[in-house]
């Protein structure tokens, strides 16, 4: 038979398996059908690449420009599904499971590329905050900026998601402008293999921006300095040894981890047999039990029932998982598939041995004899958690869970966060209350929590989905690290600077207008200009105009608006903000727009808010006020329009500030 080998991309070539490949089995049938790993490969050569040619074509790339790069290459994997789909079947998992791996990580992908083109800057410089004035006048400023790390990446993927683990990791740091060398675990590396050719084949990714290792990493690490980070993702142990690199840690190289989780699902005590909830937690324990065989780092392990539901709860939950169809995968009629491997299966045997010398199994048989690396659901079953220990730090990586019965929310508490820092807990409860409290005991633990209800059931997620939007990651033994959260996910692989010098220095570094930098006047009001035309500084200064006391007042009558301090001179002279009567806010507003607008049809197609509105000094009938408008930065939308940020300053006859905002508008490109 021949193997499928699972090579290595190094420097722009493949590289197949060395004599002493690691083979891989079949998770369905035992067979080994690939092999991976063994190859002499140069490590060094790997990281001088990546360097040298991916770092800079990467960086010389805006941030949006690689967003585009992100959508395009997660929408051509998306056309390549059906395949990857097929070869998972080698990793025991079900369609649907493949469906959370790959759809998963494509998702995530598109995701990260959005957030890219709407929270980030077309530029190379990120900003991080507002401008400090570090001075009595504003002559000198202070910036948080990011910029890409000048190293390389280092991903090492666990086994349960090869596609997920993989771009989850890249689509943060090649946004960032960082290339990745990406090291799959071997048991399921010819998916994660076959994924990475997909899109290098897509010719949308610079030489050099990903390469792959199949098998050991060599003296990797041995050779990464501080410009350089690690992405881990498996067991505490494995994470221990890697962090504990002498090199990694006399380079003070950056280590993200995710790493062993003894997730929670706590019932809350309103949710009773009976209530959507309690159907509702059945679900979603069963859920989490079965998913990928229970293979997954946010799978439920311990499940918290108040003492008076323990009977309840696992008669539900024994019912359920009686119900769960388990064999082939390819066969539709099986909800779960096998574990990656038969050395998996003994691994989570053996921690299912431990379990059972606290707790009772009462569901599940784990000796039924069948071959491949297949065991059914179980379910376990503590009724003195608080003399236990090994139900508390102990993780059988399949479809192992307990249950332990809690007294009160405070015992809840203490009892879950005994898992010693964990990547989700779940909370089932329709009670504000009991979220409130169970949230304020638990959250130190915890890199996620999870509500559902009746009133979100419909539209959740589920305990074990980690989103792009959302951090991913938890305190402790859950690895101390966070990955995803949009944007934030970026930051690991950038640098934070602060920078400091005057209004000019900061505009030119950052590419935006900042308050005392030099405004230039353009060629025709900013309004008949595109959007690729306008540049940050660019200014118009608008004539005056009085406001009077019967502005203010035709404005009241208009609007409804007659609060005193508007209408009554007496009563507005009591108030300690206002000299007597003064003009409303939004009128002043409104007459700002009035003197800065050019009214005829022309690249501004609309007007969609404004931020950061402040009133700074109250305008009295016969004040005449006139607008300093400000093109303060722009940001593309596609390719007919994009966004600009006015900064908007109104000022008297004093030229003293009376109102600041930022106006945003949609202009046509061109």
């Amino acid at each position: 038979m021949t193997l499928l080998p699972v090579n290595s991309f190094v420097a722009g070539r493949w590289v197949g398996p060395g004599a002493d490949a690691r083979p891989i089995e079949d998770a369905v049938t035992g067979q080994v059908f690939a092999e991976a790993g063994g190859a002499a490969l140069d490590p060094g050569e790997m990281l001088d690449h990546a360097r040298a040619v991916g770092g800079p074509a990467l960086r010389a790339m805006t941030f949006h420009d690689r967003a585009r790069m992100l959508k395009a290459l997660a929408l051509h994997l998306r056309e390549h599904r059906p395949e990857l789909y097929e070869l998972s079947y080698h990793s025991g998992g079900t369609l649907a499971d493949h469906k959370i791996d790959i759809d998963g990580g494509i998702g995530t992908m598109l995701v990260i590329a959005s957030k890219g083109r709407r929270e980030m800057p077309d530029a190379h410089v990120y900003v991080d905050g507002a401008v400090e004035q570090l001075s009595r006048n504003g002559t000198f400023l202070g910036q948080h900026i990011c910029t890409p790390l000048r190293g390389v990446a280092v991903h090492i993927n666990a086994f349960n998601f090869p596609v997920w683990g993989m771009l989850e990791k890249l689509a943060p740091t090649l946004l960032a402008g960082v290339p990745a060398i990406v090291k799959p675990a071997t048991a399921t590396s010819y998916v994660a293999e076959r994924a990475l050719r997909i899109m290098l084949e897509s010719g949308l990714l610079p030489d050099g921006a990903v390469q792959m290792v199949a098998g050991g990493l060599g003296d990797m690490l041995d050779r990464l300095g501080p410009q350089d980070a690690v992405g881990f993702t498996g067991s505490a142990a494995t994470a221990l040894k890697l962090r504990g690199n002498d090199n990694i840690l006399r380079q003070s190289v950056r280590f993200v981890a995710e790493q062993d989780s003894l997730n929670a699902s706590i019932l809350g005590p309103d949710a009773a047999p009976g209530t959507p909830e309690f159907d509702l937690f059945a679900s979603e324990v069963t859920r989490e039990i079965t998913a990928k065989a229970g293979q997954k780092c946010t799978a439920i392990r311990r499940i918290f029932v108040p003492e008076a539901q323990m009977d309840g709860v696992v008669t539900a939950l024994g019912e359920r998982l009686s119900a769960i169809t388990f064999g082939d995968p390819r066969d539709k009629a099986n909800e779960m598939g096998a574990l990656v491997s038969s050395d998996q299966k003994r691994d989570v045997l053996d921690k299912l041995a431990t379990l059972r010398g606290e707790a009772t199994l009462v569901q599940g048989d784990p000796d039924e004899g069948r071959p491949g690396a297949f065991l059914p659901p179980m379910l376990l079953r503590c009724d003195d958690p608080d003399s236990a220990a090994r139900l508390h730090d102990t993780e059988a990586f399949g479809p192992v869970a307990t249950v332990l019965p809690y007294r009160d929310l405070d015992h809840a508490a203490a009892l879950t966060n005994r898992g010693d820092g964990s990547l989700v807990a779940s909370v089932i409860t329709h009670d504000g209350a009991v979220a409130r409290d169970i949230t304020l005991a638990i959250a130190a633990h915890h890199g996620r929590l999870y509500f559902n209800d009746r009133t979100s059931m419909a539209e959740a997620t589920g305990h074990g989905s980690p989103l792009p939007h959302m951090v991913h990651g938890g305190p402790g033994r859950a690895g101390g690290g966070e990955e995803l959260g949009g944007v934030r996910g970026v930051m690991h692989y950038m640098q934070r600077t602060a920078i400091q010098g005057s209004p000019d220095h900061i505009a030119a570094i950052t590419g935006r207008h900042v308050a005392g930098a030099t405004t230039h006047a353009g060629p025709a009001h900013p309004f008949r200009r595109s959007f690729d035309a306008l540049r940050p500084g660019e200014t118009i200064v608008t004539g005056p105009r009085t406001v009077t006391l019967d502005d203010i007042a035709h404005f009241a009558e208009f609007t409804g608006d007659t609060f005193y301090a508007h209408m009554d001179a007496a009563a507005a002279a009591r108030n300690p903000f206002f000299p007597g009567r003064v003009a409303h806010g939004y009128l002043i507003l409104s007459f700002a727009a009035g003197l800065f607008v050019d009214p005829d049809e022309g690249p501004v197609l609309a007007n969609t808010g404004l931020d950061n509105l402040r009133f700074l000094k109250p305008v009295s009938p016969g004040d005449t006020i006139r607008v300093h408008l400000t093109v303060k930065h722009r940001t593309p939308r596609n390719e007919e329009y994009g966004e600009v940020r006015w900064d908007v300053r109104v000022v008297n006859q004093e030229e003293e500030p009376v109102a600041e905002y930022e106006l945003l508008t949609m202009v046509a490109r061109g």
